[in-house]
């Protein structure tokens, strides 16, 4: 009988909801202090994790969750950027 194996758990940073990792969109800081939409979910860097609908990356960037997550200020050019790529997907 095979085992089952568990699905990764991730909070989102917006809602506070726990939910599998893959239903989630990684916001990766890479190296070079970069925000980035990270899709793979693969990128080198400290990540934070966001529902995708717009409503939570709104509330993660109002009460600045999402820079304490990432330790970093995220420019509004970056929030603008990450609204727009998540409209699109």
């Amino acid at each position: 009988m095979p085992k089952q194996r568990k699905v990764p758990q991730r909070l989102c940073v917006g809602c506070g909801a726990q939910r599998a990792k893959k239903e989630l969109v990684r916001v990766v800081r890479t190296p070079t202090g970069e925000v980035v939409i990270d899709p793979s979910g693969k990128k080198a860097g400290r990540g934070a994790y966001i529902c995708p609908e717009s409503a939570c990356l709104e509330a993660a960037l109002k009460s600045r969750k999402l820079e304490k997550a990432l330790e970093t200020g995220i420019p509004p050019e970056v929030g603008e950027r990450l609204r727009q790529r998540l409209d699109g997907s």
